[in-house]
Formats: structure tokens, sequence, C-alpha cells
């Protein structure tokens, strides 16, 4: 298995990517393609001593900035390292991609040079929380499709399903749609047109859902328009880093607590393990012919090599086969409903 990194994707240049992705090669069998300038890589890489066996360097001129538009790579930067690695999935060479940089254009290049799976409209951003109950939850879209029609939530609710299934191993994944109310009534026009749509998908769906169901262990995927899932992620993350930041003000507030912080400290570290997106990993974008996953932008050594990881895990489950195939059933499912459908209608006339 080969997984395609990009190494000059994130704010902190190729240090932090190649790093973890050194790391990564410690806890996995996978093979890495670092792909960038090819001096700066192997500059970071004599850091840590000679290049691995399971490294190969892919060299590229270009670079695409966090502040450039998300078309940069396929119209103005083909050769940038995020289109290189996309064009190493879409080859075949590399099962995967992972990058922490621009965030449209790493969904761009995976859309417009990958490809969407057959049936998909809009590749989907699902994030993972922790919630209550020891479990964890998948939330998308969290920002691919700020405006997401009917069709597309439903593809979101058959991409999380799987997800959730193969990845998280909740069996029967419950799915709920992000509402402001339980009540099938509540919520816009939109999320009663898709309850009503989710209803007949075949999936476990719960049903309606606030956002406490994000945290609370009651369902185990939620479907919402990438405005609303990105909202809920980026006030995820700083609700993390408050509580962090707040906790450790009040611990080293004396003596006792400071003592109490050092037999708790354990606690703590497994506490940043669920929470920190740096523990956590990169996002995977769903509904792409290969495995995308895109990395926060700060991230570290440590959210680079677990976003890896969690490449490595999408792509043994062979989880883009599973969600095409089951967005194909539906499909069938639903011409051979309206065939059933056409005969009644033309005899009522």
């Amino acid at each position: 298995m080969h997984i395609a990194v990009d190494a000059m994707g994130g704010d902190h240049g190729p240090e932090p990517m190649v790093h973890g992705a050194l790391e990564s090669l410690r806890e996995s069998g996978v093979r890495l393609f670092l792909v960038g300038d090819e001096s700066a890589i192997r500059r970071e890489i004599a850091v840590h001593g000679e290049v691995p066996e399971r490294v190969e360097i892919v060299h590229s001129d270009q670079v695409v900035g966090m502040e450039e538009a998300a078309i940069a790579p396929v119209r103005r930067k083909r050769r940038s390292s995020i289109r290189i690695c996309a064009e190493l999935v879409r080859d075949g060479r590399a099962q995967a991609l992972v990058s922490a940089g621009n965030t449209g254009a790493t969904m761009i290049a995976a859309k417009m040079v990958i490809g969407t799976i057959a049936g998909v409209d809009r590749p989907a951003l699902a994030a993972v929380f922790p919630n209550r109950s020891g479990g964890r939850t998948v939330v998308l879209d969290v920002g691919a499709n700020v405006g997401a029609r009917i069709s597309h939530l439903r593809q979101f609710a058959v991409m999380g399903h799987f997800y959730a299934q193969e990845i998280l191993s909740a069996p029967a994944p419950r799915v709920g749609l992000m509402s402001v109310g339980e009540e099938q009534a509540k919520g816009n026009e939109m999320t009663r047109r898709v309850f009503s749509v989710l209803e007949r998908t075949g999936l476990n769906f719960i049903g309606n859902v606030e956002g406490r169901a994000v945290f609370d262990g009651s369902v185990d995927v939620i479907v919402c328009d990438g405005f609303v899932g990105n909202a809920i992620l980026k006030a995820s993350e700083a609700a993390v880093e408050m509580m962090s930041a707040m906790l450790e003000e009040e611990l080293r507030r004396s003596v006792v607590t400071r003592a109490g912080f050092v037999l708790a400290r354990d606690a703590f570290r497994n506490l940043r393990r669920r929470t920190h997106y740096e523990e956590t990993g990169g996002a995977p974008l769903l509904g792409v012919e290969g495995g995308c996953f895109v990395a926060h932008g700060r991230s570290g050594p440590t959210a680079i090599k677990n976003s890896i990881l969690r490449a490595t895990e999408f792509c043994e489950a062979r989880l883009h086969v599973r969600i095409r195939d089951k967005v194909a059933e539906l499909h069938s499912q639903e011409e051979r409903l309206l065939g059933e459908e056409r005969p009644r209608e033309v005899g009522a006339t």
C-alpha cells in the first residue's frame, strides 16, 4: 500500500509533514510518496537519518498557498505538490493522499483529478468526534459543500454509514439528520424533505437530531450541509482548546492543585488523545475514487502520522469501493420503484 503525502502543505512547511510521515513508518507497513521540493524534503529527512527504503521522493516545482484560489491546481499550478499527489492516486500508484495544505485546493484536486464515485455528485468531508458513551460520532459534511441539495445529503448518509461501519466498527450505524428539533416537522423546508428521503434509504435512520447529539452518543452518523458542519467543527475545536487552557490555568493556581495534576497526568493525556485534532488525524473526503485525507493546517508531526494511519485503515477496508457499490445499489432500487409506480399512474388516468 502506498500513501502520497503533500510534503509542502500546511502552515509550517515540510518539517512536520516529513517528521510525521517517518513516524507513521514505525507503526505500519505502509509505503510513502513524499511529494514536494526534493531538496527541502531531503534536508528534513537528513535530520532523522537516511531516506527509508519505504519512502520515494517525488519532486514538485510548485506549491498551492493557503491564500490561493481552490481552482489553482487545476488551472494555474498543474505541477503543484497536491496536484501530483492526486495524479499518483488516479494512476493507481498510490491508494490515498494526505495533505494539510489548502483545503479547497485539495478537494478540487481530488474531485477533478482522481474523480468521484459513480452516483456521487459531491464528495463530503467527514469529521469524527468523541462522544460521552466512549464511542465516536461521524459528522458530514464539515466544509466541502456549503450549499448541498437533497440528493447530496442522501449520498452523505450512505457514505457516513459505511465509514462508521467499517472504520468505527458500528455494525448498524444510527444515522441522524441535524435539525433544530427532533420532531419530523421541525427545521426548514430542506430538512423536512431530506427527512422523507432518508426514511427510504434502507439505512438505520433514527430521524432528526439536535446539536447535543454530536457528543452524547445517541447517534453514530450525523448528516448536514457543509455550512452547518463546518460551524460545528470549528466551534468544537475552539471549545476543546479553551477548556484545555482554562483547566491548565486552574491546575496551576496552588500547590495542592499542581500536585493533583501530577497524580492525574495519565487521565489528562488520555483525554487529549480522544479530543485533540493532533490525535484524531485528518478528515476523509468521502466519495472520490480513492482515499483523500485533509489534515488541519496547523498540524504537527503527530497529526500527520495519525492522518497517514487513518488513510491506511481506509484503504485496507476498501471503503471507497463499498461506498461505490452501495450508491449503485440505491440507484437501482430507485429505478425499480419508479418502474413499478409508472404503470399504476398511467392506469389511474
